[in-house]
Formats: C-alpha cells, sequence, structure tokens
C-alpha cells in the first residue's frame, strides 16, 4: 500500500452519509454554472458546511473560499493594500471574488445574517460574470467565474425575497433516521481511526472514489451542450411553474438548465420528464409566494399532487 497523502482533515465526499439532495444541487451547479448558485438551509449540525469543504476538495482539489460574516465591501471586491498605500505606492489588493475565480468555489455561510449590499453584489457577479469596482480612485472590471454556495438556518432569520429568487437552486437538510445516524457515526469513527495510520485503504479507497466523481462531473461539463432539449419538455416545466404559482421566470429557466445537467449527469442525449421532475423542488421551492414571505420551504406531498397529472406516462 503506498503512504495516504495528508491533506486537511474534511470527511471525503463519497464517504458523506445521506444529504442526497443537497449532493445532487452541488454537482449539477458545478456542471452548469449558469444555474447560479445553490442555497442550502437546514438547523445547525447538519453537516452543510463540511459537504461543501469535501466537494471543493474532490471538485477543485482545494477548500473554497470562504467569506466571514464581518467582511468589508474593501474584502470582498478588492482594493487598495493598505500597508503599500501608506508606503506611497498605490497597489490594487484583490478581494475575495477574485480569490473565489481563482479556486472555484466561494461558500458564504449564514448567508441570511450577511449584509443584503454584500449579498447582491455576490450575486450580481455570479450572473453576470463580471465584477466592476468604481470607488475610491479604483476603477476596474474583471471577468470571474466560480461556483456559489451559500447555507442557512432559517431559524435565524431569511433573506428577502429578491435575493432569496436570485439563488439558482434551493434544498433542504434531511432529518436524518436513527439507521443513518448509525451509519453517519460509524463512518466519522472509521474516518479518524484511518487519519492516525500511515498508509490507509480506508481513504485511498475514498479519494479514488472522490476521483471517480470528479472526473463523471467534468465528462458532464464537457457534454452537456450537446443534450437535446424537446419542445414537450419546455411545455412541461412551463406548465408545473405556473401550477405552483412560482414567481418570476427565473424559477423555469433554473429548472430546464438543472434537469439537462441532471440528464448530462445520467449520460442521457436528451432531456426527459423523469429529469425535469427531479429539478423541479430545488428551482421552485423558494420560487413560491409562502417561501417568499419566508413562511416554509418545504416542497411536500401537496406539490407533488399539484404536478401528478403532467407526469402522468
Amino acid at each position: 500500500m503506498s503512504r495516504v497523502a495528508q491533506g486537511p482533515r474534511i470527511l471525503p465526499y463519497s464517504r458523506i452519509v445521506a444529504q442526497d439532495q443537497l449532493k445532487l444541487a452541488l454537482e449539477l451547479n458545478h456542471v452548469v454554472p449558469r444555474i447560479g448558485g445553490v442555497l442550502m438551509a437546514g438547523p445547525r449540525g447538519t453537516a452543510k458546511s463540511t459537504l461543501v469543504r469535501a466537494f471543493a476538495l474532490m471538485a477543485h482539489g482545494e477548500l473554497p473560499v470562504t467569506l466571514p460574516i464581518n467582511a468589508t465591501d474593501d474584502r470582498v471586491v478588492g482594493g487598495w493594500d493598505l500597508d503599500a498605500l501608506i508606503r506611497g505606492e498605490p497597489r490594487p489588493q484583490p478581494g475575495l471574488l477574485e480569490d473565489a475565480a481563482d479556486k472555484g468555489l466561494l461558500y458564504v455561510d449564514e448567508v441570511n445574517l450577511l449584509d443584503d449590499h454584500l449579498v447582491d453584489i455576490i450575486l450580481d457577479v455570479v450572473a453576470t460574470g463580471v465584477l466592476s469596482v468604481q470607488r475610491e480612485g479604483l476603477a476596474t472590471a474583471k471577468y470571474l467565474s466560480f461556483g456559489l454556495v451559500g447555507t442557512m438556518n432559517p431559524e435565524e432569520g431569511g433573506l428577502r425575497p429578491q435575493l432569496l429568487d436570485r439563488f439558482g437552486l434551493m434544498v433542504t437538510a434531511e432529518t436524518l433516521d436513527a439507521r443513518t445516524r448509525h451509519q453517519l457515526l460509524r463512518t466519522v469513527l472509521d474516518f479518524d481511526e484511518e487519519l492516525a495510520r500511515e498508509d490507509s485503504e480506508w481513504l485511498s479507497a475514498a479519494r479514488r472514489d472522490d476521483t471517480g466523481t470528479r472526473d463523471r462531473l467534468t465528462a458532464a461539463r464537457r457534454r452537456v451542450r450537446d443534450v437535446d432539449v424537446p419542445d414537450r419538455v419546455l411545455e412541461l416545466c412551463a406548465r408545473a411553474a405556473e401550477r405552483t404559482d412560482a414567481v418570476g421566470q427565473r424559477g423555469e429557466i433554473v429548472a430546464m438548465l438543472a434537469a439537462r445537467a441532471l440528464a448530462a449527469l445520467d449520460g442521457a442525449d436528451r432531456v426527459t420528464p423523469g429529469h425535469l421532475l427531479r429539478a423541479l423542488p430545488m428551482a421552485l421551492r423558494h420560487r413560491r409566494p409562502e417561501a417568499a414571505h419566508g413562511d416554509t420551504f418545504d416542497w411536500g406531498a401537496e406539490d407533488e399532487a399539484r404536478l401528478q397529472d403532467l407526469f402522468e406516462v
């Protein structure tokens, strides 16, 4: 056995237990960045942060750029290097958004507690691909591309509807049953024990699986534009958005982008109604009137019933 290289003490992505919807949303957004980011909602302690970091390590080979809650405009968009400025040497200093473009992923934990102004700036850059800075004698425009993931605990407050709508996909952490909790505990204990080993086949196998997942995502990202989108599926998407009272049109656009990404991941040549049906909750749950008013992000039997006849064979 070869020596396992030491790295961040983060559970490998392939070994994270459950939370399949959260994983799927991250993967779809990676395949089609135009989706516009993923918002994860759930109470504390549901492994949201662990999942995001594990995904970044798997997909990009390093941890995501993490935005602190107390971040200033200068720290986010960039400004002047103060030390150099004091010496009379004006030198621009890149912000966290440029760092995210270099590393591939920006992670905003507790995004609902961040200043709305900063959230708006970040979402603008994700949507347009352009960071424009006009301040304090600094005028720049840079083209940036990176994935965006925000997490939030709804018990601590929500996002304004205008900001909520601009996150492409929204997913909620699932509640684990006793059997899954047991599996999670065993996995965490095994991981801690294997980290102490000089040679660990467990970690080697996990990292091989992560490499396989990364290769699958890369292949899907390359071929997604070749996936056909039948007009019948577009019609289903529009009718589904109408049935669920989705506010605005961004929801159905994102749903189709996500369905196409899902088809690419499945190795399919065209998007099917089944792909669309799996994508709809992630794209529409936060764009219904009750979600916009902060009431609920649940997607349950009543929502499924509204769409049932549309997708009956």
